[in-house]
C-alpha cells in the first residue's frame, strides 16, 4: 500500500506523557465504534492501570477494541492484566512472542516499534510515546522527555488503513469496522490546514520509506534543519547529508542524549561527533533527563513525528511509523519549544572537547563508519521470520481459537512471560 500526501488536516503537539495521555483517554472515552492502539510497551503502573480500564469500559459499551503490543517491549504483563481485558472484550495481540530463555527475552529483531491509536477513524495519535509512567514527569529523574501528535482529518483514513493491516498478521480475522468507511472518510475532509503523509519503515512494502522522507528533507533544507533524536546511529547516507547540508551554509542543529537510558547508545553516538563538528554541524545533548523523542525540522514548513529513531534498529529492522507534516504553525511551534529546550536544558559539544582521548577512539570510529556503510546488508543476515500477531486470551478463549483456526505451536506462555 502507498500512502499520499492529504491536505486538510488538524495537528496538535502533545509534548511528554503530561500532554499526551490525558488526550489520548479521553479520546476512547468518547469512542463510539471502535478504537486501534498499537504499542511497545504496556507497563502494569498508574499508566497502564488507567489505560487497561479506559479500555474495559469502551468495550463493555460495545465498542470494538483491538490492541497490538509487541512481544518483547510487553513481554511482563501478567495473565491478570490480559484477562481483566479479555473477558471484558478487549482483543490483545502481541506481536511475534516468544517465550524467555534462562529469564531473558530472546526475541531482539525486528520488533513492533509503532505508537498508533486510532478512535472511530476520526482522530488518531502518532509519537514516541508508551504506556508507562516513565513518560511523567513524577517518576523522578530518570523520566523521559518525548512527544506526539494528535491528528483529525483525511490523513486519520491512511493511518485507520495502516494499523487495520498489521492485524492481517493474525491468524484470528479481526472483526470488520462497526461503521461505514465512506462515512468515515467524508467526515475526515475538512480539519485543519496542514498537509500530512504517513510515513511506515515495514519488511515488506516500506523498507526504507522513513529514511528516504529524511534524505529528502535534509538534501531540500536550504537554511535551518533541527532533529532531536533519542538514540542518534544514522546510515552513512544520512551521515554524509547532515554534513553537507552544513557545508552548503545550513545551519544544521542536532539534540541528542545526554542524559541516556542506554549509554552504549549513547558512546556509539559520540563516537560520530567529530565527524559532524568539523563541517560545522552544531551538537547539543540534552541534560535534565533521558531524551526519547523522535521529532525534526526543516526550513519554516518541514516537520516530522513519530516513532523512528535514527539508529539501524529503526532504520532497517523494526515495525515505524512516522507522520510526515508541511505546516508552518506547526513548524515554528515546534522550533521555539527545541530552541528553548537547547538553550535552558542542553549543553553544546564542542570539537576541541571531542578530540579529547581521540586517539584511543579512532578504531572505534573507523568500525563505526564502516558498520553504518554496510549495515543494510547485515540486516539481511539477521533472523528473519513472517510476522505475526497471537492473540492473548482467557485459557478456554484461547483453546478455543486455536481449535478454530488449527494453530498449535504457537500459544503464548504468559507464566514464562511474566
Amino acid at each position: 500500500m502507498n500512502y499520499n500526501w492529504k491536505d486538510g488536516n488538524d495537528v496538535e503537539l502533545l509534548i511528554n506523557g503530561e500532554a499526551f495521555f490525558p488526550s489520548v483517554f479521553e479520546a476512547i472515552r468518547a469512542a463510539r465504534h471502535e478504537v486501534l492502539l498499537e504499542t511497545f510497551i504496556i507497563c502494569e503502573d498508574k499508566v497502564g492501570s488507567e489505560l487497561q480500564r479506559t479500555l474495559i469500559d469502551a468495550a463493555e459499551r460495545g465498542v470494538s477494541v483491538e490492541v497490538m503490543v509487541d512481544g518483547y517491549g510487553t513481554a511482563d504483563l501478567t495473565s491478570e492484566f490480559i484477562t481483566a481485558m479479555a473477558s471484558a472484550g478487549v482483543r490483545i495481540r502481541a506481536f511475534d512472542p516468544r517465550p524467555k530463555l534462562l529469564g531473558m527475552r530472546t526475541n531482539l529483531f525486528r520488533r513492533l516499534h509503532r505508537k498508533i491509536v486510532v478512535v472511530d477513524a476520526e482522530v488518531a495519535f502518532i509519537g514516541g510515546i508508551n504506556f508507562s509512567l516513565d513518560h511523567l514527569s513524577e517518576s523522578g529523574p530518570m523520566s523521559k522527555q518525548d512527544y506526539a501528535v494528535r491528528v483529525c482529518g483525511p490523513i486519520v483514513t491512511d493511518i485507520h488503513q495502516a494499523s487495520r493491516r498489521l492485524l492481517t498478521y493474525s491468524p484470528q480475522k479481526p472483526p470488520q469496522p462497526g461503521y461505514q468507511t465512506s462515512f468515515a472518510n467524508a467526515i475526515n475532509r475538512f480539519a485543519g490546514k496542514a498537509r500530512i503523509l504517513l510515513a511506515v519503515r515495514d519488511n515488506e512494502e516500506h523498507p526504507n520509506d522513513i529514511e528516504e522522507h529524511y534524505l529528502h528533507a535534509i538534501r531540500s533544507a536550504s537554511f535551518r534543519l533541527l532533529v532531536a533524536n533519542a538514540y542518534f546511529f544514522p546510515g552513512y547516507r544520512l551521515l554524509r547529508e547532515l554534513r553537507n547540508a552544513a557545508r552548503r551554509g545550513v545551519h544544521v542543529t542536532l539534540i541528542l542524549q545526554g542524559e541516556s537510558d542506554m549509554p552504549l547508545v549513547r558512546l556509539c553516538s559520540r563516537l560520530l561527533y567529530n565527524y559532524l563538528l568539523r563541517d560545522g554541524v552544531i551538537i547539543y545533548e540534552y541534560c535534565e533527563r533521558p531524551l526519547h523523542g523522535k521529532i525534526a525540522l526543516v526550513d519554516h514548513e518541514w516537520s516530522t513525528v513519530g516513532s523512528s529513531n535514527l539508529d539501524p534498529l529503526s532504520l532497517s529492522l523494526n515495525l515505524e511509523a512516522n507522520l510526515i507534516i508541511r505546516d508552518a504553525t506547526f513548524n515554528h511551534q515546534l522550533y521555539e519549544h527545541l530552541q528553548d529546550l537547547a538553550q535552558a536544558s542542553c549543553k553544546r559539544i564542542t570539537l576541541k572537547h571531542t578530540m579529547r582521548g581521540y586517539w584511543w577512539r579512532v578504531p572505534l570510529i573507523f568500525l563505526s563508519f564502516h558498520f553504518l556503510r554496510h549495515f543494510p546488508a547485515i540486516a539481511g543476515w539477521l533472523p528473519a521470520h513472517s510476522p505475526r500477531l497471537k492473540l492473548l486470551a482467557p485459557a478456554a478463549e484461547e483453546s478455543a481459537e486455536l481449535n478454530q483456526h488449527e494453530q498449535p505451536g504457537i500459544r503464548f506462555d504468559r507464566e514464562k512471560a511474566s
